[in-house]
């Protein structure tokens, strides 16, 4: 009789080898069905029109993440390089409390300033420079295809009118901004 004879009690280990091959062969078995069930209906949705625009909407609609904004990447950066001991820069400095229709050119200016300091980071060799670069291609990248509005612009100060702060207090003050632009 060469059948498969089940283990006595002495043998505990392989009893609860076999016990355990069971449950995944279980486990596998419910995933297959859960699998061809799912699959099933998912076809059946793509063969109707309703079913393949609700599948194209829920593929290409962005995913937005609640309270995202799109300067998160700089105030990421901006919080690295504000403790840099090795950055000694006097920049225009726009104020904190703008017009709202001058927020674009403040944040422009702010970007601009970012230019000098990367200036000044290449020629001292500072710890920061990437991220100082890192705030700057991005500051770039968002007003590259964006040009300034001239109505708008005749009514707010240029960047040189503002007064000249130190590299911390430009800082904050740049970090101030994109906050309050992120609300």
């Amino acid at each position: 009789v060469l059948g498969m004879s089940q283990p006595t009690q002495n043998s505990a280990g392989a009893w609860s080898r076999l016990q355990s091959q069971k449950t995944n062969v279980k486990s596998i078995c419910l995933q297959h069905q859960l699998y061809l069930l799912l699959n099933s209906h998912f076809f059946c949705l793509l063969k109707n029109k309703t079913g393949l625009t609700i599948f194209f909407l829920c593929a290409y609609v962005p995913k937005t993440e609640a309270n995202h904004c799109k300067w998160s990447a700089v105030l990421e950066d901006l919080e690295q390089i504000k403790t840099s001991k090795d950055i000694d820069v006097s920049l225009y400095t726009a104020n904190t409390d703008e017009d709202v229709k001058c927020q674009e050119p403040v944040i422009r200016c702010f970007f601009l300033e970012m230019k000098v300091i990367l200036h000044e980071c290449n020629i001292k060799k500072c710890s920061r420079t990437q991220d100082v670069f890192n705030v700057w291609k991005n500051g770039n990248a968002r007003f590259e295809n964006n040009q300034l509005n001239s109505t708008t612009s005749k009514k707010c100060k240029e960047c040189e009118e503002y007064e000249e702060k130190n590299f911390t207090e430009f800082i904050q003050s740049f970090v101030k901004v994109i906050q309050k632009e992120c609300k």
